[in-house]
């Protein structure tokens, strides 16, 4: 059974990880060195999660925006639910094909930095919404 039952309960998560994300210190300086555009589009539920690293502070966004990506992604919620808790390593999700890619996996790894601080932060704002 997913873990997500729902995309408002989802992005109700994203934002608030986000929300952390930008109010901790450090944890988008690499990230920002990045310049990159990502989308991350979501299945099971369908969500939409925007990185935008040409903004300064980086810019979160969970509709499409009109920028131009560099890279989009494609992955389950579950597989970024296993991500950020650290049951699935990032590096094994692209390259065993469990994120597909338009654009260069070797730019996307770039994410790996924020992926690192989101595993720290994840699962206080699940036990935040009383979902862990």
């Amino acid at each position: 059974m997913a873990f997500y039952s729902d995309a408002e309960t989802f992005l109700d998560v994203m934002k608030a990880l986000f929300e952390r994300l930008a109010q901790t210190p450090g944890a988008t300086d690499e990230f920002a060195r990045s310049k990159l555009i990502i989308h991350v589009k979501v299945s099971n539920p369908d969500a939409f999660i925007g990185l935008n690293a040409r903004k300064q502070p980086i810019g979160f966004s969970f509709q499409p925006q009109a920028e131009r990506p560099n890279i989009t992604l494609h992955l389950d919620a579950d597989l970024l639910h296993a991500i950020w808790l650290g049951k699935v390593r990032l590096r094994d999700a692209f390259f065993g094909g469990k994120i597909k890619t338009e654009g260069s996996i070797f730019k996307a790894l770039q994410l790996a930095s924020l992926f690192r601080q989101a595993e720290a932060l994840y699962p206080l704002v699940l036990k935040e919404k009383g979902l862990l």
